[in-house]
């Protein structure tokens, strides 16, 4: 990976977040600057109130003396008057309304052939005129779920003197910088996990899969802030209310499946399945029964809840298991443990009603954190990792240059360009062959260049003929070539075989006056193959050689491309006066990852 590709994710997720924000704005039936010049300012009714038949007590703004209510009665009048232009505005969540007024009736009541689901409040955003209002006023409230814990009144419903364009202009006021948020973690789900997760190698399924959820998370968050303005768009009470639960099923069954995924053992992953598929099938039937009216999506929500939370608590039981020697199952324990904690928090908070907010976001944006702290630290190692490959590959590049080129050093041109001359005139039919054959022995060392796997010893052996067949035009009889090829179902790195023969030719034979015989052996053992270049030469002293102070980069880049790339190694014997033998020795178990090559 290169930095430029770090800088092009970076401007990529900025430039999404403009345009995610952008089309935010355009999205909007008015201009902002034209929302922005109204307002839409929060009313209630003063005078007394009365909850769950309870003595009448004078209203507190958004509050009710018993918070834990069915029924709910407020009598009075509005707080303020409504100026000109301006109308009530009544937000409701869940919660059935009747207003009254001098025989003008105002609720969210539907008939009940209209819906199915015709026990569901949903979500309602009501308009009345301000001519419907005068004199004392009656909002009767009724909750029609189970209240488990204490409840703001602001939750339910809301009322505001606005005209037309009021409620968007809350939107944007209240709503903003969240909205702005939460499409920013949608960002990292679109561009920035899904690109780290390629950039990392491949496709890393745990950043894949918790790019889905952080998308998921995005639209969650987006609807949980828009849930209770959907009836500016979704004319359907129900609907509304729908989506919005759907949202949070999709979000929990995304957490589970990013935990599931870590998950390694046998036994872990059929436990996730099971998690999985358990929650899967209780949200199945809330959405199916829920419009024949056996089950209500709002009032099964302690339900789904408690199987998210236990089936959480039982995969982060796996994951602790597999933490210590799973690195992915560490990083997603790391993960869930902001979710887990904020779904404690959230059980207790339900029963006890210490503050008005819910944990579960908070728990998910720390968790989207942690994992872009990892993605950071994979992204810096990755970056490092990448340049020492770089500096390999250069190394490599270097080394096949180098080997290509001591292959054709200009006094081998020389030579065997003389040679060819000379048989021009003696021979022009061998001249001919020998000219065909000196080409095809230079490609084959300019391919040599773009090789960078082994290659199958029947192709070296074939350029290796070539090679001695130049050299035998020059030495003639001097120069005898012997093969004994036992085997060739085998594969090593291209011209990792002439360095050895060029020595023998070389240094070997041709400086014994009476010349001499190459013999190439390839043969197989139990445990590797072997190619033996032996000859019958001078022969030399190995440690003087080696202490010599001289630089042999031929016989170094061998040694390590042969290592490198098939595991093996390079051995040589000789003795003055008897010859030299060198033996690459290449293990078969290097051989296994290379048959496709073949």
């Amino acid at each position: 990976m290169k930095p430029v590709k770090g800088k092009i994710i970076s401007i990529a997720a900025l430039v999404y977040v403009f345009l995610s924000v952008a089309a935010l704005l355009a999205a909007v039936p008015v201009q902002a600057s034209e929302v922005m010049k109204n307002s839409a300012e929060k009313i209630y009714i003063e005078g007394a109130a009365s909850v769950d038949g309870g003595e009448w007590t004078q209203t507190v703004p958004d509050r009710m003396t018993d918070d834990r209510f069915h029924r709910a009665v407020f009598r009075g009048r509005l707080s303020q008057p409504l100026e000109d232009g301006n109308r009530l505005v009544i937000v409701s969540t869940n919660v059935w309304y009747r207003l009254e007024a001098n025989g003008f009736t105002a609720s969210n009541e539907r008939p009940s052939d209209t819906s199915s689901m015709k026990d569901t409040p949903g979500t309602c955003i009501q308009y009345i005129a301000p001519e419907n209002l005068n004199g004392e006023l009656t909002l009767s409230l009724y909750y029609p779920y189970t209240p488990f814990s204490n409840r703001d009144l602001s939750d339910l419903i809301n009322m505001y003197a606005a005209d037309d364009n009021g409620v968007y202009s809350l939107i944007l006021k209240n709503q903003f910088l969240l909205l702005l948020t939460a499409l920013i973690i949608c960002s990292f789900g679109i561009f920035v996990f899904p690109i780290a997760g390629i950039v990392l190698g491949g496709v890393n399924m745990r950043y894949f899969a918790f790019s889905v959820l952080s998308f998921v998370t995005g639209i969650h968050l987006i609807f949980k802030i828009l849930y209770p303005y959907l009836p500016l768009w979704i004319d359907n009470p129900v609907l509304c209310m729908s989506l919005g639960e759907a949202t949070i099923h999709i979000f929990c069954i995304c957490v589970l499946l990013f935990i599931k995924l870590t998950l390694k053992k046998p036994l872990h992953m059929l436990i996730g399945n099971i998690v999985l598929a358990g929650y899967i099938l209780i949200v199945t039937a809330v959405f199916l029964f829920s419009p024949v009216g056996w089950m209500d999506l709002y009032s099964c929500k302690p339900i789904s809840h408690i199987a998210f939370t236990l089936g959480s608590l039982i995969l982060a039981a796996c994951m602790f298991r597999e933490s210590s020697a799973n690195k992915d199952a560490k990083h997603a324990l790391f993960t869930l443990i902001p979710i887990t904690a904020a779904l404690v928090f959230d059980a207790l908070n339900a029963y006890l009603g210490f503050i008005n907010i819910t944990f579960l976001e908070l728990g998910t944006v720390l968790a989207l954190a942690y994992q872009i702290v990892n993605l950071v630290i994979d992204l810096r190692i990755q970056y490092r990792e990448a340049i020492r490959y770089q500096q390999v590959q250069k190394e490599l590049y270097e080394s096949r240059v180098a080997i290509m080129v001591s292959q054709i050093q200009p006094h081998f041109l020389y030579n065997s360009l003389t040679s060819i001359a000379m048989m021009c005139t003696i021979n022009p039919e061998t001249a001919q062959e020998a000219t065909i054959t000196f080409a095809d022995y230079l490609r084959g060392n300019m391919d040599s260049l773009k090789q960078k796997s082994p290659v199958p010893f029947a192709k070296e052996l074939e350029h290796l003929k070539k090679y001695l067949y130049i050299e035998k035009l020059r030495f003639g009889d001097d120069l005898n070539i012997a093969y004994d090829i036992q085997t060739t179902d085998f594969v090593l790195p291209q011209l990792s075989i002439q360095p050895l023969v060029e020595n023998a030719v070389k240094h070997g034979v041709g400086m014994k006056r009476e010349g001499g015989t190459v013999t190439i052996t390839a043969r197989e053992t139990e445990t590797a193959y072997e190619v033996i270049v032996s000859d019958d030469g001078v022969g030399f002293d190995t440690e003087a050689v080696r202490n010599d102070g001289r630089s042999h980069v031929g016989m170094d880049n061998v040694r390590r491309r042969i290592s490198e790339m098939c595991g093996g190694t390079v051995s040589i014997k000789s003795e003055i006066g008897k010859g030299t033998a060198a033996t690459v020795t290449l293990p078969k178990e290097g051989q296994q990852n290379e048959n496709t090559v073949r």
